[in-house]
């Protein structure tokens, strides 16, 4: 508590420092209102991060509006699907987090407005991330020179959601609504969001958001097995047979056989957030308060069982028997403060000083049936401050300050990451020069971590800096460009300090502590066509890794779980993306729209180590649109081609064509956000498993689904 009060001191006298300067000056926001959750139609608004003002050669990909309404997932990962380059780890529908060009983990920077989300969805794929859609305006996914904004580690990109709790404007409506309310049979889900933003003297708001999200156990088309897995559980069921545990090889084939069902994936999650800004002419001063709450089941890997002798229960120790599969969820929740502060310094070399800083207490419980396993707790805090340069000729940029801290610790029988603390400085700069039809980007990073495990007596510190350029040339429409940046990243506790079984992941983790920093070059080439009705890019890319980290299955088993070790190489990533939008005409008064994705990522370990574990394949998503002013209707397919460029341990997977139809009605036209969509996914029922997926083998994605859902703002 006394860390928070010095750190929320901190925070509020640099915010009133800011805000106290004598000159402010007014932004327009240039979002398109119908993609808005937000009607920016007051007179003063704030300007969104400066990231989302540069040119950004490499391109933001961003989901918002009604495509977010009607994608809207319980976890950001399974929302972000139909953006180019992104998969998911789907994990379960409790915990998904997504995956860009076939990376994952720390190596994807997972923000809520330009800060870390603060959570612990990068120590482990079971641990969700504590975003929720129903109550997000915007997400993007930003890739390029730009991405070192927010650390060195970020090799794919960074996920940013952009959300309202600190408000941006001074709506013109005495009390302005934004709701949306939906129902998916799949796992026959409701779910249901709301924020209320009130102005009041004309400079001051109050804003108030909520969410509710239920849903039963995931419907799925066929075995939850797959077929690999199926046989060597029916193998197994044989074995105990034979060895005279009838009960148990039952057991075993009814697990084998189970269809239509994904047992123990039910999800129950509720938001509630509170905020006041003070918007005028000359800048802003905002906070907010939010609470994510979360419980949801882990879906048991048949024929894996795991040994203790205890667990931990209101601090007692309770003894279980050895063997015990009791169903395992997980209860989490997070308490966040935020603070925000913006101000225009006037005509000379800066235009603006911003300041960001968030706080969160965290914590997530394992239930082993009803008892306790193990808890989990953090306490972090992560800052910047930033100083965006006026545009002088053509030239403009962004220079900061990060700070970013964090206390974690396990507590029970299966703490399988010691008690540990994480302190990050960074230190960046962003220019950007515009010569003509020629666009030049340069980026330098510089980031001091020290990781330290008290229990351990280990202390690790790592220095790395980073940098990027990028150049494009503009043609008419065409824009061809290339950027290249040499990054570094730390090594995260849980690669290095692991080693332990860990219930949820059901694996045995084994961390290095002699682990290096993580060095990258990288390099992509791409072309973005942008004209009156057709728009496109293709971007191909390549990684080369030095002291790659990554976790693999050992074949080795220990306390009767796979062992699961970090590993350190060098590696190579090369792939494409590809997306393309075409208005090809009109037809009854529809616009005919046509558009298309496509990605691939191919990963490998030098010197003949295989391929990387869990790499998303080649992926196909083409759509076909009808558009008018009050009704859309679409209908898509997604085909993913099979994986068999696998690690040693890891099976393949085979590949899965997805239908899905919809159609989108606006009773008032397009320009009044309130909107009425039904959709139809995967129509013919298929069994798909995602390549990225820690839990494919019994955790397949979601049978034919339909869905209703219902978007208002006034």
């Amino acid at each position: 508590m006394k860390t928070l009060l010095r750190q929320s001191a901190a925070a509020s006298i640099l915010a009133c420092m800011l805000i106290s300067s004598p000159s402010f000056a007014q932004e327009k926001s240039d979002t398109d209102a119908n993609d808005d959750d937000f009607h920016r139609t007051g007179e003063i608004v704030v300007t969104a991060p400066y990231f989302e003002r540069l040119d950004l050669l490499a391109g933001t990909s961003a989901i918002s509006g009604e495509d977010l309404a009607q994608q809207s997932r319980g976890q950001i990962g399974d929302t972000l699907l139909s953006l180019p380059g992104v998969s998911a780890t789907s994990f379960t529908p409790g915990s998904s987090r997504p995956v860009l060009r076939g990376f994952q983990g720390n190596r994807v920077a997972v923000l809520t407005d330009g800060i870390g989300n603060i959570d612990a969805s990068n120590t482990s794929a079971d641990h969700a991330v504590t975003i929720e859609s129903l109550t997000t305006e915007r997400i993007e996914v930003l890739r390029g020179p730009a991405v070192l904004l927010f650390g060195g580690q970020a090799v794919g990109g960074a996920v940013n959601a952009i959300d309202k709790r600190i408000p941006r404007a001074v709506p013109e409506e005495a009390v302005h609504v934004d709701a949306l309310a939906g129902y998916g049979s799949a796992a026959n889900e409701w779910s249901g969001g709301a924020s209320i933003d009130v102005p009041l003297a004309d400079r001051f708001v109050i804003h108030a958001d909520g969410s509710y999200r239920k849903s039963d156990d995931l419907r799925i088309g066929g075995f939850q097995l797959s077929p690999d897995l199926r046989a060597e559980v029916l193998d197994l069921a044989d074995e105990e047979e034979s060895s005279g545990h009838p009960d148990v090889a039952e057991g075993l084939r009814a697990a084998a056989a189970n269809r239509g069902r994904v047992p123990n994936s039910a999800v129950e999650t509720w938001t509630a957030g509170l905020g006041t800004a003070f918007i005028d002419e000359g800048g802003n001063l905002g906070v907010s308060f939010s609470i994510y709450d979360t419980k949801y089941g882990i879906p048991g890997r048949p024929g894996v069982g795991h040994h203790h002798e205890e667990v931990v229960s209101t601090g007692e120790q309770v003894s279980m028997a050895e063997g015990d599969e009791a169903a395992v969820t997980i209860g989490l929740r997070q308490y966040r403060a935020d603070l925000r502060g913006e101000v225009e310094t006037g005509d000379g070399f800066l235009e603006k000083l911003t300041f960001r800083a968030g706080y969160a207490d965290y914590q997530h419980t394992e239930f082993e049936g009803a008892e306790v396993g193990t808890i989990f707790k953090s306490q972090g805090f992560e800052g910047r401050a930033e100083a965006a340069q006026a545009n002088r000729n053509g030239w403009r940029g962004a220079s900061g300050i990060q700070y970013m801290s964090r206390d974690f610790e396990a507590i029970g029988a299966e703490a399988f990451v010691p008690p540990n603390r994480t302190r990050q400085l960074g230190l960046f700069t962003l220019q950007e020069f515009d010569l003509g039809g020629v666009h030049l980007e340069a980026a330098l990073r510089y980031d001091r971590v020290s990781q330290e495990a008290q229990t351990l007596g280990i202390d690790r510190s790592f220095n790395n800096v980073s940098a990027a350029l990028g150049a494009a040339y503009l043609i008419g429409d065409l824009k061809i460009g290339i950027n290249a940046s040499r990054t570094g990243r730390a090594p995260a506790v849980e690669e290095l300090f692991s080693d332990g079984p860990h219930i949820a992941t059901q694996a045995y983790e084994i961390g290095d502590p002699t682990l290096r920093s993580e060095k990258a070059w990288n390099a992509e080439i791409y072309a973005r066509y942008d004209s009156t009705n057709v728009d496109a890019t293709l971007t191909v890319y390549s990684n080369w890794f030095d002291g790659f980290i990554y976790e693999d299955a050992t074949g080795a088993e220990q306390d009767d779980l796979p062992v699961f070790q970090y590993f350190q190489s060098d590696a190579r990533f090369w792939g494409f993306e590809a997306d393309m939008s075409a208005r090809l005409g009109q037809i009854g008064g529809f616009d005919i729209v046509v558009d298309g994705v496509a990605d691939y990522t191919h990963a490998s370990i030098s010197n003949g180590g295989g391929p990387v574990p869990r790499i998303p394949p080649l992926r196909l998503l083409g759509g076909l649109e009808l558009q008018s002013g009050n009704l859309d209707l679409r209908g898509e397919v997604e085909w993913s081609a099979d994986q068999r460029r696998n690690a040693a341990f890891e099976t393949e997977t085979t590949g899965f064509t997805l239908v899905n139809a919809s159609a989108s009605w606006r009773p008032f036209g397009r320009d009044r956000n309130i909107a009425l969509i039904a959709s139809a996914n995967n129509l013919f029922d298929v069994t798909a498993r995602r390549a990225a997926s820690f839990t494919k083998d019994y955790v397949p994605l979601g049978g034919r689904d339909f869905r209703l859902t219902a978007r208002f703002s006034f």
